[in-house]
């Protein structure tokens, strides 16, 4: 660790992502100033949302079929939080939160503009600490997303400004964000319930490493993911909903992920731009 805080800037951050993925980093780096890989996601005819296909891939790996109360806990700008409240099911409500006043703004003009009334008015758009909901209430929601604040090493590689300022650190405080975030979802799912933990960084230190916390504190985790080799399927019912979602665009056209310990990772260099993206399903068994 030592070693590491020395570590500061450009030349930091590069030495930094270098040590984690060797000859590979070169060419990843690189595909963080490629364009990135969006789709389009419309409800109904409303105003189109603009996300990332590694985005689309992760949130849809939430199960929803069944689900009544679900939870996007850090949801700003918004747009995992259209696909859940497009694909649940219609008798489910939908809670899209975020800690900001005004990323909370911004997520409701999303919600307002990009869904139609007849699910709108089935989402609730809240302003809460993720951290601290749990002191309030536990075992509340039998799906919850959360895609937590993280590193963005592709936004710092494009901004010469975070670049100067970067150094390990931030990955050690971001870490400890995540795992106040995670342990507090995770005690407000239902048993039996699904969580999935999302980030767009790239360190196992903000995502398997955070993920396995959890079966350090609680006895009843199920890591979803982690005996699989690939990416699973899609249910029937969502690979056939999300076409009309996306302007036609097939699951067989999302990004595909690399297998890490707990989750996946889709990374730029490998999938035409999308990414980077982490997601691990987690089950709180019964």
């Amino acid at each position: 660790m030592a070693k590491t805080e020395k570590l500061r800037g450009k030349e930091g951050f590069d030495k930094f992502y270098e040590n984690l993925f060797a000859g590979r980093w070169a060419d990843l780096k690189k595909s963080f100033f490629s364009e990135v890989c969006y789709a389009q996601w419309t409800c109904e005819n409303k105003k189109p949302y603009f996300l990332d296909t590694g985005s689309v891939l992760a949130a849809l790996n939430l199960p929803l079929k069944g689900a009544k109360n679900i939870l996007d806990l850090c949801a700003a700008p918004g747009g995992k939080t259209l696909i859940l409240a497009s694909l649940m099911d219609e008798d489910a409500i939908l809670t899209s939160n975020d800690r900001s006043p005004n990323r909370k703004q911004r997520l409701v003009k999303v919600c307002d503009e990009s869904l139609p009334p007849s699910v709108r008015e089935r989402v609730t758009v809240s302003c809460s600490d993720g951290a601290k909901w749990c002191t309030r209430q536990t075992e509340c929601f039998d799906r919850i997303l959360l895609d937590a604040p993280c590193s963005s090493e592709r936004h710092v590689a494009l901004d010469s400004k975070y670049l100067d300022e970067w150094t390990p650190s931030r990955i050690k405080s971001l870490s400890m964000e995540q795992w106040a975030l995670l342990s507090s979802a995770y005690r407000m799912l239902v048993p039996g319930g699904y969580l999935l933990y999302s980030t767009c960084a790239l360190s196992p230190a903000e995502n398997d490493e955070v993920v396995s916390r959890l079966f350090k504190k609680f006895d009843d985790v199920n890591a979803v993911f982690e005996q699989m080799t690939e990416l699973p399927a899609l249910l029937q019912e969502t690979a056939d909903k999300i076409s009309g979602f996306t302007g036609g665009m097939l699951p067989a056209q999302l990004p595909g992920a690399e297998k890490t310990k707990y989750g996946f990772h889709v990374l730029p260099d490998k999938q035409n731009g999308a990414g980077p993206l982490y997601f691990a399903l987690i089950q709180k068994k019964l």
